[in-house]
């Protein structure tokens, strides 16, 4: 029987349009080792991995008519060449050149007709570094399974671990009386099915997107039991071009691990209450009405590795209203601390069984659990989606070169300007902000208003 798609993973293929492509992305920064790291070195090191994700050398196949959802097929003309590509900032690169370079890359929308990834490998940088982009569509994304090839080059030490590249040979592609018959099967065991994959068929995006949210109906009821719909935002406009611009900034973890010492929360805590430092000076910069009770509605799922190592990751998503309206930092980061603790006393927060199926679950791209919970709803029920995912906290090596910092790149929802990544990682933690680049010319201020808001908080917890 063919490997066909889920129908929400199907979904983001039908969602995706020509201004809100439908992929995740990571940039990870190496520092260059004596050996080097360049493109040939990456190359040979993501072919001796395909092995372990066999889903990138797969390419997605429509069946005739839509009678059935499209399936997963070997792709006869894999070349890994065309997925890993190279690319290079005049010398030296800078974080302003490397930053327009990561927006104008996560714009352009993946090659339907092959598997549905990429790779770029970018030199020129200062300080002797090397960038490294991925792009992967939230289709690939399918389960607690799944594995995504970031997070297989990675290795612990700066020797590479032995991988043995087995020989691979693609399946013969079916053909479309091979599909046809195939789909009449699925249906015959499933009639039910016909009148969705119809619907599907029909780009009818806003039952679509109703499908994917009652696949996980824990998140539906949530979503209801909000009291009020999302506050009105400049981050919520109409997005008019895939074109977007990329902001970064840097935290250590060490300075949020004692500002929660001091105030109580958590890390996430933390993290939530410095964005909502940042986005009130965001407001403020640009004369927007500001008041006591103003808010800003953030989609925040989280995932939470607990202390037994055997019991695998929990994963929860709330919605909570940041208070960018209070002037205090202590007093925001309080009142962000009581918001989730309401939602988890209030049985708001999502279920980790139901949150899995709408989220890749390797740990690489679990910042696609708020950018696949997000929908063209997105603009009644919230006002940005902040995902925080906890990285490893060693240093790990791809072809022997380190990676210093690595950067989520999480796309926009529909009517969203705006969308926040946050990764911990050996130390450090590092924001990455997409925004639409009408919306957002100002991106870059507001990420330096983030590491603002934590020096703010710092002052606090040492006071």
């Amino acid at each position: 029987m063919p490997d066909r798609l889920s129908a929400l993973d199907a979904s983001f293929l039908y969602l995706e349009d020509a201004k809100t492509p439908m992929h995740v992305g990571g940039v990870a920064v190496f520092r260059r080792p004596k050996a080097g790291f360049d493109y040939d070195k990456l190359v040979d090191l993501i072919e001796q991995r395909l092995s372990l994700v066999p889903r990138y050398r797969q390419k997605v196949v429509h069946v005739p008519g839509r009678i059935a959802r499209p399936v997963w097929v070997d792709d006869p003309d894999f070349d890994v060449t065309y997925h890993v590509r190279r690319s290079a900032l005049p010398k030296p690169g800078n974080d302003t050149q490397l930053h327009d370079l990561i927006a104008r890359l996560m714009s352009r929308p993946l090659d339907h007709s092959r598997p549905l990834w990429e790779i770029y490998l970018v030199e020129g940088l200062e300080k002797n570094q090397t960038a490294v982009i991925t792009k992967t569509h939230q289709a690939m994304i399918d389960g607690i399974a799944s594995l995504e090839i970031g997070q297989v080059m990675l290795d612990v030490s700066p020797t590479p671990r032995t991988n043995v590249e087995n020989l691979w040979m693609p399946q013969p592609e079916p053909s479309s009386l091979q599909l046809v018959a195939d789909a009449v099967t699925d249906i015959v065991h499933s009639p039910g099915e016909l009148v969705e994959n119809v619907r599907s068929a029909a780009l009818d995006t806003v039952n679509t997107v109703e499908k994917v949210f009652n696949a996980f109906g824990v998140l539906a009821s949530a979503v209801r039991t909000a009291a009020t719909p999302a506050p009105g935002s400049p981050l919520n406009v109409r997005i008019t071009s895939p074109q977007r611009r990329f902001a970064v900034a840097r935290a250590q973890l060490d300075d949020l691990r004692a500002i929660r010492k001091q105030h109580g929360g958590t890390v996430n805590d933390v993290v939530l209450a410095a964005l909502s430092g940042a986005l009130r000076n965001w407001l403020l910069s640009r004369g927007e009405n500001v008041t006591g009770s103003t808010t800003i509605r953030a989609m925040a799922p989280l995932s939470v590795r607990e202390a037994d190592p055997d019991s695998g990751n929990n994963v929860s998503a709330y919605l909570v209203d940041l208070p960018v309206g209070e002037p205090n930092p202590v007093v925001r980061l309080h009142h962000v601390s009581h918001a989730m603790r309401a939602h988890q006393e209030s049985g708001q927060s999502v279920a980790a069984d139901a949150l899995v199926k709408v989220s890749g679950f390797a740990p690489p791209t679990l910042h696609a659990l708020g950018a696949r919970a997000a929908s063209s709803f997105s603009r009644r029920l919230f006002n940005v989606i902040v995902t925080n995912v906890p990285g490893p906290q060693v240093p790990l090596y791809a072809a022997g070169a380190r990676m210093t910092e690595i950067f989520p790149v999480v796309p926009l929802a529909k009517n969203q300007a705006l969308a926040i990544g946050v990764t911990s990682y050996d130390g450090g933690v590092y924001f990455g902000l997409n925004g639409d680049r009408d919306a957002m010319s100002d991106v870059d201020v507001l990420a330096t208003m983030v590491e603002e808001s934590v020096e703010e908080l710092m002052g606090t917890a040492s006071a």
